[in-house]
């Protein structure tokens, strides 16, 4: 038996790593206790995830656990003990807004949660791989110091920077920046993670995403940018851009390639590493783009509004440079482009309106 623990199992990546690792034949023992609901509301749970992973994948065992709660989460680990073969860590507090209204409930959700995931599974599965969804957070607005060039629908990087080509690579500082708070506990984690592979010798992985996306996101006005934006087109809700004109670059990953991108670190697992992961130059799109591509699919006018203020520590140019993963695991690749991720999220919106208003 070869146990896969996956927190945040029913949020987007999460939820896509159960099937993916279940159908790989893992046991997979999923903790999740719905944080989300109470990070962004209702409208934002994962109940309704995790009742289709309970329904649907074959010997998935569920726990509600704070991964806060030492006592609850080291039980877990002294069942499956040595069977554990993967950690993947997905959940946290993932909001910059958010964070700022909560400082204790973020740094310890996102910091101590990924030390006590660390330190049970080099007490109870030294050799167990561990994976963190780490963010491109822990650089702060470093990105924004770069030489931004002002196009009609996005901004760019000036082309004689080293970074324009591929993307920003895993060299540039996480120092002398303004982070945000989420920004601060996800670097604590990240650095966490990094050591217990390096100090300890264990097998870890941080994967620095950008934007993760896909129809299994429940995407709130905090958290999730591409999914709450078509939510908001589907049902005709009002929408507001935050600052930089609109005009602000994200590249986009799937869950399914990121998830993908997990599968080959675990089939071939490195200590202490660290990779920049998202959608790169194959798949990015500014606000302003999103949103025209949105209303292609629609068929009218989203209804948006724009306001000055950016959230702080955001980013104007995010693209991350993929190439350290790909020449680590040249068997990996992308296959969503931004056109196919807005369109399959889209028709999901659009189905699960469908299926409301069916019930």
């Amino acid at each position: 038996m070869s146990v896969a623990i996956i927190t945040g199992s029913a949020g987007l990546i999460g939820a896509e790593a159960t099937r993916s690792f279940s159908a790989q034949g893992l046991d997979v023992v999923g903790i999740d206790n719905d944080m989300r609901r109470y990070f962004f509301g209702e409208e934002a749970s994962t109940v309704w995830s995790r009742q289709q992973l309970e329904a649907s994948v074959a010997g998935y065992r569920h726990h509600d656990i704070d991964i806060r709660d030492q006592a609850a989460l080291e039980a877990i680990f002294r069942i499956y003990g040595s069977h554990i073969a993967l950690v993947l860590h997905t959940a946290a507090q993932p909001s910059h807004d958010w964070a700022a209204r909560e400082r204790f409930t973020d740094f310890t959700v996102n910091a101590n949660g990924t030390l006590n995931l660390l330190e049970f599974t080099r007490g109870y599965a030294p050799e167990a791989v561990f994976i963190f969804t780490s963010t491109n957070k822990v650089y702060g607005d470093a990105p924004n110091h770069l030489p931004l060039v002002e196009l009609e629908t996005r901004w760019e990087l000036d082309p004689s920077h080293p970074f324009s080509a591929a993307g920003i690579d895993e060299t540039m500082s996480i120092d002398t920046t303004l982070h945000s708070l989420f920004g601060a506990s996800k670097v604590a984690a990240d650095i966490l993670v990094q050591e217990y592979g390096r100090y300890f010798g264990m097998k870890t992985a941080c994967f620095r995403g950008g934007c993760l996306t896909g129809p299994g996101h429940s995407g709130a006005q905090l958290h999730g940018f591409l999914a709450y934006l078509v939510k908001c087109a589907v049902t005709d809700t009002p929408y507001t851009v935050f600052g930089y004109k609109g005009k602000q670059v994200r590249d986009n990953i799937h869950s399914y390639d990121l998830v993908s991108a997990f599968w080959q670190f675990f089939q071939n697992p490195r200590s202490g590493e660290v990779y920049n992961i998202g959608g790169g130059r194959f798949s990015n799109c500014s606000m302003l783009e999103a949103i025209a591509i949105t209303e292609r699919l629609t068929g009218r006018p989203m209804q948006w509004s724009y306001s000055e203020n950016n959230r702080i520590g955001d980013h104007i140019w995010w693209i991350s440079d993929i190439r350290k993963m790909q020449a680590h695991y040249p068997g990996w690749s992308l296959t969503y482009n931004i056109g196919r991720i807005i369109a399959e999220i889209y028709e999901e919106q659009v189905a699960r309106r469908a299926s409301k208003g069916a019930s």
